[in-house]
């Protein structure tokens, strides 16, 4: 079964959840004017506190991972190939909960949706795709909710 969203990394780093350990580094800091999406406003300060990304989006150390989508299959949901995507294992997931699931042994990112007399199926939020309703013999194995994705934009000085 292809669901349109999968990892680049290795079910065994998956399912392990371990990551590499980050690099000790300063935090560059965070501006403390919120920059105008719209009409330019100036950089006023800079903030005391370096920004910690691990502090800002990782709430539970030991049952937070991060992994690689790749695929369009959550392109609506901001969800773009080559994100990554910060897993909390010990959230349950609610109605409309971005998942990192498993059907029938393949990896998916999805939204998880629960209906009133509990039917659960997995939502894309591209309408190439199709839900994936779940019926008898299907496995669906829930990972964890995916709290956070990481876009990054690319620059042609750090391509190289």
């Amino acid at each position: 079964m292809t669901s349109g969203s999968d990892f680049s990394s290795s079910d065994a780093d998956f399912l392990s959840g371990e990551s590499a350990a980050a690099p000790a580094a300063s935090n560059p800091p965070l501006m403390e004017s919120p920059v105008a999406a719209g009409f330019p406003s100036p950089a006023e300060q800079y903030a005391e506190m370096p920004l910690d990304l691990n502090e800002l989006l990782v709430h539970n150390p030991p049952a937070t991972y991060f992994v690689r989508a790749s695929g369009d299959s959550m392109i609506g949901a901001g969800i773009r190939s080559g994100d990554i995507l910060v897993v909390d294992r010990s959230l349950d997931a609610a109605d409309g909960s971005i998942v990192i699931a498993n059907v029938d042994g393949e990896f998916t990112v999805k939204y998880f949706r629960k209906s009133p007399d509990g039917a659960v199926s997995l939502e894309p939020a591209n309408p190439r795709y199709r839900a994936i309703v779940f019926r008898e013999g299907m496995e669906l194995r829930l990972f964890g909710v995916v709290t956070a994705a990481i876009h990054q934009y690319r620059h042609a000085d750090l391509d190289s």
